[in-house]
């Protein structure tokens, strides 16, 4: 009895994080999303956009002249080619190893991201920033950042996936540091680029981590529904 007590706090515990995370998501996004409605920049966003440029020299990134380049191959790592290929061989292996379930779990949580991402975007025009000459090639809107979001939403459900089934409790916690490391350097990639406001990639992140958190509350109660409630 005690033993299932543990697991039984253990995820309520993981629950109310989960929680508290959707809700903190939601309300952060919200924030930011009235910060892009307004017809000027936000003082915020133009000072942390000028800090990554040399004073006086919108045109200059800070740092050593490798270091442009260094942050495109960062912000690649949000890029729609090398997300879907994550996935896609996050799903085959899954698929190949016999767990169905899980890269259902997986080809919804990002599919579901990619296609609330497109629709944030045409629910607020907001342009790119014209302060700092962009430092990569961009297509779509501004707000909110797709970078940022759909690498919150694949390295965090991703993340969440493989510190599962870690063989312990601190290999889980460096594979989460992971995926919030690869989706804070996308994120920060997109200011330094000038191709986002901090507010887009701010916005990007709450929204992504709120839908990874709601995906992952939706799999454990279709999970606690299993007669066997087996994995």
């Amino acid at each position: 009895m005690p033993r299932i007590r543990d697991i039984a706090s253990k995820v309520e515990f993981s629950v109310l994080v989960a929680a508290i995370t959707i809700a903190g998501g939601l309300y952060g996004f919200v924030e930011m999303a009235e910060v892009a409605r307004d017809t000027q920049p936000h003082g915020l966003d133009t000072a942390i956009l000028l800090a990554f440029r040399v004073p006086g020299d919108p045109a200059a990134p800070i740092g050593p002249p490798w270091m442009a380049e260094a942050v495109r191959d960062l912000t690649a790592l949000g890029s729609g080619s090398v997300l879907v290929f994550v996935t896609a061989a996050t799903i085959g292996y899954l698929l190949l190893t016999g767990r169905r379930a899980a890269a259902l779990f997986v080809l919804v949580a990002v599919a579901g991201g990619q296609l609330l991402s497109s629709l944030l975007k045409l629910g607020i025009d907001r342009p790119r920033p014209e302060l700092v000459p962009h430092l990569a090639e961009v297509y779509t809107l501004s707000f909110p950042s797709g970078h940022a979001m759909l690498s919150a939403v694949t390295y965090l459900t991703l993340g969440a996936l493989a510190a599962r089934v870690a063989p312990n409790r601190t290999a889980g916690i460096y594979l989460l540091f992971l995926a919030l490391l690869a989706t804070f350097l996308v994120g920060a990639s997109r200011v330094y680029l000038g191709v986002h406001w901090p507010s887009d990639v701010l916005a990007g992140w709450c929204a992504g981590a709120a839908w990874a958190m709601a995906c992952w509350l939706t799999a454990q109660w279709v999970l606690s529904r299993r007669p066997d409630n087996r994995p």
